[in-house]
């Protein structure tokens, strides 16, 4: 999953639009999300179009195979649906439920400073990805580093307020 950098008052993108789903407007929707049907629970949607991002109420929608079916305000035939292809979905932070004191949603881990137990730098949370498996904190540093987000094991703590995860990992690794 591609994360993008943005700021902190636009919207956390959720998922896409991918292609038309039928002649009456309905459009297939990429999650982002664990659970893809969360997405549903949230109205309105924000759509990144040219101009920025524009509110846009949802009317309908359904879980399909990996994603979502949707069909959305003011889309209305085939034509429209197309023209919603490839549109980044977000919703607005404050829409969001508030994670666990031990939870944390990706876009807060992004931007961290990573150090090792033994305090060395190993640089900043780029992105995440999703291996199935678990988790992978990407690190830009003065190398890439690829790092199991395993509480307890490899991550020791996070620490929001100051900015800064501890791992016990490897940094020549």
């Amino acid at each position: 999953m591609a994360e993008v950098s943005q700021s902190p008052d636009a919207p956390l993108v959720m998922g896409r639009i991918a292609a038309p789903f039928g002649v009456r407007g309905w459009v297939r929707v990429v999650t982002f999300t664990e659970v893809p049907e969360n997405l549903l629970a949230y109205s309105p949607w924000h759509l990144k179009r040219e101009g920025g991002w524009q509110a846009v109420k949802l009317v309908d929608g359904r879980e399909h195979g990996k994603g979502l079916v949707v069909q959305l305000a003011g889309c209305d035939d085939r034509d429209a649906a197309a023209a919603l292809s490839g549109t980044e979905v977000g919703v607005y932070r404050s829409q969001l439920p508030a994670p666990d004191s031990d939870e944390y949603y990706w876009s807060d881990l992004v931007g961290l400073q990573v150090f090792t137990t033994q305090a060395k730098l190993l640089g900043v949370v780029d992105h995440l990805i999703e291996t199935g498996a678990n988790d992978v904190l990407v690190i830009r540093g003065e190398r890439e580093c690829l790092v199991p987000f395993i509480r307890d094991q490899v991550i020791k703590s996070v620490d929001l307020d100051a900015g800064v995860i501890r791992v016990d990992w490897d940094p020549d690794f």
